[in-house]
């Protein structure tokens, strides 16, 4: 890897870039990631200026490494449990075999370093095999004769033949898209023991073509009995190789990028979305899909029809169970537990629950992220004619492990006979 200077951001910071910095590749890289709403860069009189937005990771550009820290300091092992929970993905390993840990290195690090441990304990367990199908030329018969090859390319002769197999072997996609994705988290990793690590678990697995072919071989891949135990090392893999969190950043549009960035705001909305799927269900509540008849539309307007859709939408029996009643949700990435809430959520909720819950009653729930512990605040907004609505601000700890926060929410969510 080239030496590259590194530029240290936090979420929605800025800086100013040399025009000597940045390649027409790099340029090209940013513009992409512009348009995903990733960050944004302008022309400055001097070279370039870059601006984050509630993007955080690692990008590895020509000239420059590019660093954009999270607003919000979770340790490195809380950041592990808070991702895999909103990835639905399995539990991790157990604390005492992790090796993560909150330094520069930022995310990359703790996602590659989670890949490893995966990987380390499927070839402690022994790899899976599998049959593959192999066309190869021999001194015997092993399997099945290719006759027409044997007839076309020996013409007769018979001290060499075309033969067909089926062994049992480990180079099958589930092992493939691990060691393609092995070897990228090595190019993103600073601390050279994981590098190192890494580098050495790689070498027990086959690689795909293309980082492309093995994403699409992930997408393609249903979990069994046989490769069930595959599922956690597959999470972590796709990260890696899609450059991106809960939602692909990089990927879109057939490109590739050296680095891994998670879209905050994303990462939270599927954090609550399980948050509060989980509370609600011991009361009889669930979650429903928000489209066609479920959602709030604008029509009439210049231009094409708008939509409003909260974040998830749960429908909570009440006193009688025949009867439910619906409760938007949104997740705010926002620092709501130090600032105010800003008029246009404010705007946002109060839409929600006009247009979901009774009128008599309407009220809405927001759930964002604090570091000091749980919090809860009731906001009214009223008007000359009476309420207009209520909206419960909920923090959630994010110190605290997810289960316990889903029953915290629980205590707090509420009720539809309220």
């Amino acid at each position: 890897m080239p030496d590259r200077t590194e530029i240290r951001l936090v979420e929605y910071g800025s800086a100013l870039l040399g025009a000597e910095r940045l390649t027409p590749r790099d340029v090209e890289q940013l513009r992409a990631l512009e348009t995903h709403g990733c960050l944004s860069l302008e022309p400055a009189p001097s070279g370039w200026r870059l601006k984050a937005d509630a993007t955080v990771g690692i990008l590895a550009l020509d000239r420059i490494r590019l660093v954009i820290e999270p607003k919000f300091a979770i340790p490195g092992e809380q950041l592990m449990s808070w991702l895999a929970y909103a990835l639905g993905a399995p539990a991790p390993l157990p604390a005492r075999a992790r090796r993560w840990s909150t330094g520069p290195e930022g995310y990359a690090d703790l996602v590659a370093a989670a890949l490893l441990e995966q990987c380390e304990q499927l070839v402690r367990e022994g790899l899976r095999r599998d049959y593959v199908r192999r066309q190869s030329l021999e001194p015997v018969l092993r399997g099945r004769l290719d006759v027409a090859a044997q007839v076309t390319g020996r013409y007769g002769q018979l001290d060499q033949l075309h033969v067909r197999t089926f062994d049992r072997e480990t180079d099958i996609w589930d092992n493939r898209v691990l060691g393609t994705a092995l070897r990228a988290a090595r190019t993103l990793a600073t601390h050279p023991g994981l590098a190192r690590d890494l580098h050495t678990i790689a070498r027990a697995f086959p690689q795909a073509p293309t980082p492309g072919a093995a994403l699409r071989a992930l997408d393609r891949t249903r979990y069994t009995r046989l490769n069930a135990r595959y599922r956690p090392a597959h999470t972590w893999a796709r990260l890696i190789l899609s450059g991106g969190g809960v939602t692909d950043l990089l990927t879109d549009d057939g490109m590739t990028a050296d680095g891994l960035l998670l879209a905050m705001p994303a990462l939270w909305e599927a954090v609550v979305r399980r948050l509060v799927t989980e509370a609600a269900a011991p009361k009889g509540g669930r979650a429903i899909p928000i489209s066609g008849a479920t959602g709030i539309t604008v029509r009439g307007d210049l231009g094409s029809t708008s939509t409003f859709r909260p974040d998830v939408l749960l429908s909570i029996p009440g006193r009688d169970p025949s009867a439910r009643t619906l409760l938007p949700v949104d997740a705010k990435y926002k620092r709501y537990d130090r600032y105010g809430v800003g008029a246009a959520d404010v705007h946002q909720l109060l839409t929600y629950s006009a247009g979901y819950t009774p009128s008599a009653d309407p009220h809405a729930v927001i759930v964002h992220p604090c570091l000091d512990g749980y919090s809860q605040r009731l906001l009214q907004a009223s008007g000359p004619r009476g309420t207009l609505g209520s909206i419960h601000v909920i923090g959630v700890d994010t110190q605290a492990p997810p289960e316990q926060a889903a029953v915290w929410i629980r205590s707090v969510l509420p009720a539809a006979d309220r």
